[in-house]
């Protein structure tokens, strides 16, 4: 088994056998050349405006219990792009694996129970056709050429920090970027101001799941190794792993998402594909605090992180073995991940070699204060604040 501070092998077996070109993606308008770095730069952003943007009116998306929860399908604002959001019950979970899990991780342990609210989660991970609308603001530009028209919400997502351009778009298209593969190589910060930015875009709060709430959302009501059982011989129907997910040159990639069969929830792509950024910071003893204090609110359990390395990712991917995908194994953020950025300071945006890192959105049913959005969306170490406050000056 792998540790979880090991990297992929497959990843570094083709770290060097990079793609040349980059398709560009841009919904209803022909594809032309992103924005220089030094031009998205010296552009800036407006203030956020006060108050709350507008929200936007969803089939089955405003409710006020539970028990009305239902499916639905987001739209982001002058686009036709859609997303789907599942409910997720309310409930306490054992978190962790049992000692006699067979390829158990040490970090997964001691096993603690955990109270979950209700919330919606992405039915899918976040796609290239949802990012690259946010990382290239092709919603700003199909405004200025006429081809969608403003909406309430534009003066709330034209505010929210956005990824400056790539330094080398072949380092993150390397395994692929059609419209529905999952979207990859973004840091944590970037994934955060995503979830932001669809914030803004509809008016109703997104953010990324919590390492609880993702592992109770994975099993879906499961205490085996994975959501349909514990036979790891089943994975093939389950996930892209490393032993099936190669391409026609045999090369390891990510598939379209959605191809695999979904967990007991109808959530796909839980078990592999690509790993998904949780809000925690990574502690291989962090369960141990909580270990015999009986059920614990899912907040309390929250590693807010205090450093840049590591952060937890989850679920494994299409370069990780089979054990590796339980519902309970834990992986985490390097610093090797950014090894071929010459920038300096290296971005805040992106990684050069992550392509198994991607993301999924969760709604909670109950939306928190002011604060704690902050908390989830905005940076949390100086030096990345120092960076992010120049680029929304119009700085380096």
């Amino acid at each position: 088994m792998f540790h979880a501070s090991t990297p992929p092998r497959r990843r570094l077996m083709s770290v060097l056998a990079l793609t040349s070109g980059a398709f560009l993606w841009m919904p209803a308008a022909p594809a032309q050349e992103p924005p220089t770095l030094e031009a998205e730069i010296r552009a800036g952003y407006p203030p956020m405006p006060e108050g709350k943007p507008p929200v936007l009116e969803v089939e089955n998306a405003a409710v006020n219990c539970e028990a009305d929860m239902k499916p639905y399908t987001e739209v982001i604002p002058g686009t036709e792009v859609t997303f789907d959001m599942v409910p997720i019950p309310g409930g306490t979970f054992m978190m962790g694996s049992p000692e006699d899990e067979e390829d158990r991780g040490k970090d997964e342990g001691p096993r603690i129970e955990v109270v979950i609210e209700p919330l919606w989660m992405g039915k899918y991970e976040v796609t290239w056709a949802q990012y690259k609308i946010f990382m290239e603001k092709w919603d700003i530009e199909l405004r200025k050429r006429g081809q969608a028209q403003p909406t309430p919400q534009d003066p709330w997502a034209d505010a929210v920090s956005r990824p400056t351009p790539l330094f080398d778009p072949s380092y993150t298209y390397q395994k692929g970027q059609d419209p529905n593969h999952p979207a990859v190589c973004m840091t944590q910060l970037a994934a955060r101001q995503f979830s932001k930015w669809i914030t803004m875009k509809t008016g109703r709060f997104y953010r990324l799941p919590t390492e609880a709430e993702w592992e109770y959302a994975a099993r879906a009501g499961t205490t085996t190794a994975y959501s349909f059982g514990a036979d790891a011989d089943e994975l093939d129907d389950h996930a892209w792993y490393f032993d099936n997910a190669e391409n026609e040159d045999g090369d390891g990639v990510y598939f379209h998402v959605g191809t695999k069969k979904p967990n007991p929830w109808g959530l796909y792509d839980m078990h592999g594909n690509v790993g998904e950024w949780v809000m925690d910071q990574y502690d291989a003893k962090w369960y141990e605090q909580f270990a015999g204090k009986g059920p614990v609110n899912y907040r309390k359990v929250i590693n807010w992180p205090t450093v840049m390395y590591p952060r937890v990712v989850r679920g494994g991917s299409w370069d990780h073995e089979a054990e590796e995908l339980r519902s309970a194994a834990r992986h985490h953020s390097e610093s090797e991940w950014k090894v071929r950025d010459p920038q300096f300071p290296k971005s805040i945006w992106w990684f050069t070699d992550a392509q198994h890192v991607g993301m999924r959105l969760v709604r909670p049913l109950q939306e928190p204060g002011d604060e704690e959005k902050q908390r989830y969306w905005e940076p949390d170490l100086d030096e990345v604040r120092t960076v992010y406050e120049r680029q929304r000056r119009g700085e380096r």
